[in-house]
């Protein structure tokens, strides 16, 4: 993590930045936050990819399709760009957590029990891509997040949406050097077995610290990985007895000869390993890692002037391209990478608590090393901050002058290409909220969390007329259970907490079973955050109650 410098935006997307979290292939990663609080990994497209005039749609087609998959191993997109916006970028949920290539860089390979656990998880996190037809198509180790209550598989929606333009321009394929398949490496393309391939690779990483095509100490060209994974058996010298069946039948040349990730679980579960034992077997110091991290990024939110600089716990290394960097077969270790962190997860950081007003309150501001220097003393900054207050005192006056005389245009239908927090705060609900407003999520199918097994998670959010402080509406959540199907969702009071542009903060203010003859304990005082990104269709950023809720609305009526 470093500090924003001065060719760096202060916002994207209407979202403040705080740091910058890394740089890779595909573009600039940074540290942001989302009005209620919480930490989010904003990344921005290079621009090469944003002149391709399809990118755009296939970019916003891609992340639409990597949102359908929500699951306790992969993470939730909060938020994107609009078709057209230079340069794309994309808003993901943020975990304080390192990769699996920066932490075998800094401490070697991973325990046995910590290996076999992580090849349980991330079979689950594939199953979960897998079963929505999906594909992941760039599984390495710096897109594996050691999280604290298992490892996050991330970072798939945008190498899909820039495949067909590599591609186009240049007959590339996509992935990694030393983690493809061999049907990637000769044709360029991917799909479910693809991936399960891309797993064995990336445990024999973990569990000897180097990738089954690459030697110790070496740094093989590209076209050598190449000719390795298609003409040459995997090296899986050292590798633990825990998941050497795994990795052999996952490195499988013939797509149609490697298990599913179905089938890859079973075979671990023959050998008694299982999911949901992340925690209880965790490498020596990723606890205190993990504890370190998110302890900097929240001091860093609650303070943006706060300095950043390298991890005391590991050393960081620039992310690079494709290709480049020795020890995880051809890429370069990430540092704490943009991650997409599961609600579930208590690991996302959160800053400072939300104002319960509309948000008037000053905006972050990166830290300027330029304000140490400046020799500036108390007079002078006192007499600046005077004059600015005048300043401020007559620019509020012009506007609520403006305000009163063309009336109240904040009702209007939002434009989804504008900035989500820079419009002028406003104190009631948009009138082209009003309404019934329906989504249906995957449910919470593994159980996970302490929460019942579920197939589906409808919600019927009603909004009605109301200003800041009032009741605007509730929510209905509807959460069959699996086998039984008892309802187990819950109906929600929501009052208008705070409006930011296409931004609405809503307040739980009291809670109770959908079904008045269960017993659920329905809580309250949590908040949503909900964005139009266009009339029909709100975006909603649930809390850790709402694991398998839908990301998206539709207007109803």
């Amino acid at each position: 993590m470093e500090s924003l410098d001065t060719t760096d935006p202060r916002t994207v997307g209407g979202y403040p930045l705080f740091a910058r979290l890394g740089a890779g292939g595909m573009g600039q990663v940074y540290l942001a936050r989302t009005p209620a609080g919480r930490a989010l990994a904003l990344k921005t497209v290079r621009s090469e990819f944003g002149l391709d005039p399809g990118f755009g749609e296939r970019f916003a087609r891609e992340i639409r399709h990597a949102d359908r998959v929500r699951s306790p191993w992969t993470v939730a997109v909060v938020d994107y760009s609009p078709p057209g916006t230079r340069p794309p970028w994309l808003a993901t949920e943020y975990v304080a957590a390192p990769s699996l290539a920066e932490w075998v860089s800094a401490h070697g390979p991973l325990p046995e029990p910590a290996l076999a656990s992580l090849a349980a998880e991330l079979c689950e996190a594939l199953r979960s891509v897998h079963a929505v037809g999906l594909a992941h198509r760039d599984v390495k180790p710096s897109n594996v997040l050691l999280g604290p209550d298992r490892p996050l598989l991330i970072d798939f929606g945008i190498a899909r949406a820039a495949e067909d333009s590599r591609h186009t321009r240049t007959g590339g394929v996509i992935g990694s050097p030393g983690y493809m398949a061999p049907e990637q490496a000769t044709a360029g393309a991917s799909a479910e077995p693809g991936d399960l391939f891309a797993l064995a690779a990336v445990l024999v990483y973990a569990g000897t610290g180097h990738g089954p095509f690459n030697r110790p100490g070496e740094e093989p060209s590209t076209p050598a990985l190449m000719y390795r994974i298609v003409h040459e058996d995997g090296d899986l010298t050292g590798l633990p007895d825990a998941v050497a069946p795994l990795v052999h039948a996952c490195l499988a040349k013939e797509p149609a000869d490697r298990p599913t990730a179905e089938e890859a679980l079973a075979l671990l579960r023959e050998a008694g390993h299982r999911t949901g034992v992340w925690h209880e077997v965790p490498a020596p110091g990723l606890t205190d890692e993990l504890r370190g991290r998110e302890a900097r990024v929240r001091t860093l939110l609650a303070d943006p002037t706060a300095a950043v600089g390298p991890s005391p716990y590991s050393p960081t290394a620039p992310l690079t391209a494709p290709g480049r960097g020795p020890g995880s077969g051809g890429q370069t270790p990430a540092p704490p990478h943009a991650a997409y962190a599961p609600p579930r997860t208590p690991s996302p950081v959160s800053g400072p608590a939300a104002p319960t007003g509309p948000y008037s309150g000053p905006q972050p501001v990166p830290w300027n090393p330029a304000r140490r220097r400046s020799g500036m003393g108390p007079g002078a900054i006192v007499g600046l901050v005077v004059a600015g207050l005048l300043v401020l005192f007559v620019v509020i006056g012009v506007i609520l002058d403006q305000q009163r005389g063309s009336g109240d245009n904040n009702n209007g239908n939002p434009d989804p290409s504008t900035s989500t927090h820079t419009s002028a705060p406003t104190d009631a609900l948009p009138a082209s909220w009003v309404g019934t407003w329906v989504g249906m999520g995957p449910g919470n199918p593994s159980g996970s969390g302490g929460q019942p097994r579920s197939d589906r998670f409808t919600v019927t959010l009603s909004l009605h007329a109301g200003a800041r402080g009032e009741a605007v509406g509730q929510d209905v959540s509807n959460i069959p259970e699996s086998g039984t199907g008892a309802e187990r969702g819950c109906t929600e009071a929501l009052s208008l907490a705070q409006v930011r542009g296409n931004t609405m903060t809503l307040r739980v203010t009291a809670a109770k079973p959908t079904d008045p003859d269960s017993s659920r304990t329905c809580m309250t005082g949590h908040e949503y955050s909900v964005s139009m990104t266009d009339a029909r269709t709100l975006r909603i950023e649930a809390g850790p109650q709402a694991e398998g809720a839908p990301s998206t609305l539709t207007k109803r009526s």
